[in-house]
């Protein structure tokens, strides 16, 4: 039976704007997985298993005798920012905002689920993953340590996400790297604080951490290879010290991006040696922490190309094109790529769309029906009905 696309689409902007005001922080989705797990029930579905890695949903839909698995994956959480404006479905929870639009994924994907069970048109078995906690890197590790790939196996996953700037109907993505690696890092300067007055009597940090700072800059500018992309920023500097009182700690926080491990590696070690270097400089100790939060997204050259002829079926040809330059943001996807090959692909939020994490950016309606039909369109081309 055909789904009427036109109530559909008036369908899936009543979930997302429902999810838009009820935003929930990673592993805290108890509200937004049972209703996704409700929807799936709903829908059919052959199972539904709830609290997968915390709080996460998979729902399976079978048809035919195929046994190949594919699995299509919406992130479900929310940002800790307040929202600004006036809508009427704006977050009721305050203090919390889907200030990346995962309100939007997860309507994209329950359209989905309801489009192919509803009209079937393949041959097989389609996991319908929602994982929690994307925004900080830990949801699909969870998922994945809860079982994920032994419990609901498949063979490729695919995956998207909205694009401000990007006008709504189309579609952009890439082979190999799309989107970086993000490493944070803290180091840690310990020295002797003292009055403002008297530097000399004690040994003081701040000037130590600010030539730290100033260092750091030469990691990508002197030390990596001009052919190798990378990103070292820091975001706080934190001391101890007070108007008349000279620190005798201080915190270097920051986040350092790439899209090859060798690349995150040299930036670690430059890094370490920089801080070393420096505190000694200035007669001070260094200790430097750093961590692997996200790994890069890898499309598979080959499930690519079968993307963009999916893509081509439902997006006008001439809209769907090649991302010429890798994304320096991160994605949690990237996890599920280290265990089976799979791609990761943009769907524009429109030209006027206020950037992704900002206290006023609002999903796109208009692009929910594209993303549910090239959810659907992947799946029949991949798993094709004798």
């Amino acid at each position: 039976m055909a789904v009427d696309l036109d109530a559909l689409a008036q369908e899936m902007t009543g979930w997302r704007r429902d999810l838009h005001a009820h935003p929930e922080f990673g592993f805290e989705e108890r509200r937004t997985s049972a209703f996704v797990a409700a929807k799936l029930r709903e829908f059919g579905l052959d199972e539904v298993a709830e609290a997968i890695g915390g709080t996460g949903v998979v729902g399976t839909l079978k048809r035919g005798s195929g046994n190949r698995a594919i699995a299509l994956r919406a992130d479900m959480d929310a940002l800790r920012i307040t929202e600004q404006g006036t809508l009427d479905y704006r977050s009721q929870n305050p203090g919390t905002m889907h200030a990346c639009g995962h309100d939007g994924h997860t309507a994209m994907l329950l359209g989905a689920a309801k489009l192919l069970a509803e009209e079937s048109g393949f041959d097989g078995t389609v996991r319908f993953v929602f994982q929690p906690a994307e925004e900080w890197g830990k949801g699909a590790l969870a998922m994945l340590a809860d079982g994920l790939m032994e419990r609901f196996p498949f063979e490729e996953i695919y995956g998207l996400h909205n694009m401000p700037g990007l006008p709504v109907g189309h579609f952009q993505t890439r082979a190999g790297p799309i989107m970086s690696a993000e490493d944070n890092f803290e180091i840690v300067l310990k020295g002797v604080g003292g009055h403002a007055a008297r530097p000399h009597w004690g040994n003081e940090v701040l000037v130590a951490a600010c030539a730290t700072v100033m260092n750091l800059q030469t990691i990508v500018s002197r030390r990596l290879s001009p052919t190798d992309i990378g990103v070292v920023s820091v975001t706080e500097l934190i001391t101890d010290g007070t108007r008349n009182a000279l620190p005798g700690l201080a915190r270097i926080l920051g986040d350092a991006r790439s899209f090859q491990p060798e690349v995150s590696a040299e930036i670690e070690k430059q890094m370490r040696i920089i801080a070393e270097g420096t505190a000694l400089t200035y007669n001070v100790a260094a200790e430097v922490t750093y961590m692997r939060e996200f790994v890069p997204l890898l499309n598979d050259a080959a499930l690519v190309d079968e993307a963009f002829a999916a893509a081509r079926t439902v997006f006008e040809p001439e809209h769907v094109s090649t991302a010429h330059e890798p994304m320096t943001g991160s994605e949690d996807f990237a996890r599920f790529l280290e265990h089976v090959p799979g791609c990761f692909v943009f769907v524009g939020n429109g030209k006027d769309s206020a950037p992704l994490h900002n206290p006023s950016y609002d999903f796109n309606d208009d692009e929910l029906l594209y993303g549910a039909r090239f959810h659907a369109a992947i799946i029949r081309q991949r798993l094709p009905s004798a």
